[in-house]
Formats: C-alpha cells, structure tokens, sequence
C-alpha cells in the first residue's frame, strides 16, 4: 500500500544525510553533526524536524539561502556572554558551538548566555537545551525564522515564525524534564507531516487564504497562516502571541539578526539572505544548590504529576519529555518509518546529486 511507511535504520539515516550534504559541499565534520542532530530528532518521534527537514534544507541550498560550506565564528566573547555569527550556514554547526559556549560559560560564571546570528534553520530545539543535561544544567534553547506564518492576535496577516523554544532540566532516576514547543499552535512541520499522509488537521490550527478555518493541511501551508498558541483570543492566543515576540526578541533584535516580518519588508529575501537567530543559555545548578538534591526534587515533582489521578479513557500522564524518550529506544530497535512521499523526494534529491538512494 502507499501509505505504508518504509522503515529505515538510524545508521542508514544519517549515512544518506552526510551523503546529500557533503555532497551540497559541507565540510565531512559538520555534514556528519548535522546529520546526527537530524536522526536523533527523528529517533524522539519529531519527524517534523530531523529528514522531514531535508528537501527544505536542499530547496533552500539551490535558492542562496545557505551557504553549506559556512564555518561558524564567535565574534564576541565577554564573560558571561558571546555572540556568534553562522556565516550564513545550516543552523546546527553554529548552535552546537554556541551551546557548548554556554555551557563553558555556565560552568565558569554559574549562567551562560550566548546568541546567534546569520544563521538558518537549526532542527528541534531540544537538540540544544538537552546538551546542558550532560553536565548537569538546565538548558534553554529559542530560535526564530524569517518566513512568517504566526498571525498576531486580533491581526490577519503573519508577522512571525513559529518561533520554538526549549527547556530542559536534569533528573536522577527520572526522565530528564525537556518541554520542546513552538508558540503558535502547531509547529509548519506538522502540517508538513499531515499533508504527507493526505491527513485533515483539526479545526484551529490554521487558515486558509481566506482567512478561513480549515482542516485542510495543504490549504494552511498554501497560506502560512498559522494562529498563536491557544488559536483564539478568548481561549489565550495572545499568550503565544506574547511568546513569539519574546523569542524574536531573544533570537532577533537582541543578536541583530532577523524578526517580524523584516525579510521582505526590508528587501532581505530578494538578497538572499536569511538571517536567522538563535539564542542559548545555560545554568549551573551547583551554584543554587548540590545537583544531588535538585535532581531528587525533580524526580519527586515529576513522579508526583505521573501520579496525578487520570481522567476518564486515558492510560498515563505524561511529562515533557517522557514520549519522546520513550520513542528514542522504540525507534533505536525498530527503525524510524518514513512517508513513502518523502522517502520519494530524498531520492530524487540523491538522483540530482548523484549520490545513493535513501531506500
């Protein structure tokens, strides 16, 4: 049947993305990060950001939005601070270096906060805050996009990106708390996923060129038009709204990258040049208190909310992070299932370049 996903190992996954983006001219070391940050998000079940991300990446490449052969520099380093410019590259060369500048930082001054700008799309965002659990910090990880699809509160037109961000904090027995969300109600990617599959989407998610509710995923992608988080005023969507423009904030004005709407109100698209922000930061638990009991007080909170009376039909609570763990060791035995639609773009991907088929 076609709509049977084809199931391909995590090692076969990340061979055929070195092979598309060394072929794409990235240096061996970055196309090989980039490539384990892309499987490890399909690993956790965010199939909207790991080889979902590919043909995009590939579109944008040919278009001179990126420039794979971009090395990353720091061009500020003040204490507790730096900024780092992505020279106009993939986003996960230069998150990496940023969040492992961070977490230095952190480990020096008790927080680190580090920016970014120049930049392009860098996957999940969990990717990076998840980066300070190794040492025992909690993470923060935000980025922004210069293709607006967020249409503020009481407004008809996008003015922003989905503008994500992440949190993560360590635990001892548990599993570690890592909230990942974008601040509109859905994240492009899912509506990406839903089309794939020829699947409707639920009403509230997004409008179509009318400015009309659809279920329709295409219609919404057509459009752009995707509400804050909460999808109307009356049920909180100026919370989201209100989230969006902090991130742009953290991501844009703050790094002097991209926000808002600046790329073609400014003339930035017909240039090429995309200009996306990130904005990463680390703490230090040990400076507020030992990362033993800390990390025993998050496995007394989290245990407490799985604890948590269940409503009517449902099996579990969950906390952020859980399904996607969970998901990481499923997938790590079984394989990660790919839409034949997609698994049909990644070789004709591959055909272009003259490299191997994906499956």
């Amino acid at each position: 049947m076609a709509d049977v996903p084809v199931t391909v190992s995590a090692e076969s996954l990340t061979r055929f993305i070195v092979s598309v983006l060394e072929a794409l001219q990235m240096s061996p070391a970055n196309a090989s990060l980039t490539a384990e940050l892309m499987v490890r998000t399909d690993l956790r079940g965010v199939d909207s950001h790991g080889i979902g991300m590919l043909p995009r990446y590939v579109e944008w490449t040919r278009a001179g939005f990126v420039n794979p052969a971009a090395e990353p520099v720091v061009v500020r380093d003040e204490l507790a601070t730096a900024l780092v410019d992505g020279q106009k590259g993939l986003g996960h060369p230069a998150s990496v270096l940023a969040m492992n500048l961070a977490i230095a930082k952190a480990a020096n001054y008790g927080i680190g906060i580090v920016a970014v700008r120049n930049s392009n799309h860098f996957g999940a965002c969990a990717n990076y805050s998840m980066m300070a659990l190794e040492r025992g910090m909690i993470g923060l990880a935000v980025t922004n996009s210069p293709f607006v699809a967020m249409v503020p509160t009481f407004a008809r037109k996008p003015m922003m990106g989905t503008n994500p961000l992440s949190f993560a904090a360590p635990a001892a027995r548990h599993t570690p708390f890592v909230l990942d969300m974008a601040t509109t109600t859905v994240a492009v990617g899912k509506l990406t996923i839903a089309a794939r599959w020829d699947k409707p989407i639920p009403e509230g998610w997004g409008l179509d060129a009318e400015g009309r509710p659809t279920t329709s995923a295409r219609d919404v992608l057509a459009s752009r038009l995707l509400s804050p988080l909460g999808g109307s005023r009356e049920q909180g969507s100026h919370k989201g709204y209100g989230l969006g423009v902090m991130v742009d904030i953290l991501s844009g004005v703050l790094s002097g990258a991209v926000y808002g709407d600046l790329l073609d109100r400014k003339g930035a698209r017909a240039r090429r040049e995309s200009n996306t922000g990130h904005c990463f930061a680390a703490i230090d638990v040990e400076r507020f208190r030992p990362l033993e009991e800390f990390t025993a007080a998050m496995d007394d909170m989290l245990q407490a909310l799985n604890d948590t009376p269940r409503a009517e039909g449902q099996e579990r609570v969950y906390t952020a992070g859980e399904p996607e763990a969970e998901t990481e060791r499923q997938r790590r035995v079984q394989g990660i299932p790919i839409a034949p639609a997609l698994v049909r773009q990644c070789n004709e991907i591959a055909a272009a370049l003259r490299v191997g088929r994906l499956a």
